[in-house]
């Protein structure tokens, strides 16, 4: 993947994220929800292993996962890095905004 592609790449992750981030947040009223469920996101994007398995097979999808994640180039952990980074930054913004009066829903 080139530089300009992992740039447009991250900036894309980053957008999408806030937003997501930022409707969930005034629908919900949970400044950092997103930034919670984010981790469970991430791990059904790079995984192979079924959802059930992770109920069914534990002892084997965790550590399925956990070499998933382990494995994965630095382009790709900068990118899931920089949607991270855009929840972070949706519930700060959404704090700045209700502290300053702004009422979301």
């Amino acid at each position: 993947m080139g530089i300009i592609q992992a740039f447009v790449a991250s900036l894309l992750f980053f957008i999408l994220f806030f937003g997501i981030a930022f409707i969930l947040n005034m629908l919900l009223r949970a400044t950092w929800l997103m930034a919670i469920i984010f981790p469970v996101i991430i791990i059904f994007i790079i995984d192979d292993v079924p959802i059930t398995s992770y109920f069914t097979n534990p002892g084997e999808a965790f550590p399925a996962v956990w070499q998933d994640f382990i494995n994965l180039q630095v382009v790709d952990t900068i990118i899931l890095t920089a949607g991270f980074i855009g929840t972070i930054v949706s519930g700060l913004v959404i704090r700045t905004l209700r502290k300053k009066g702004y009422q979301m829903f």
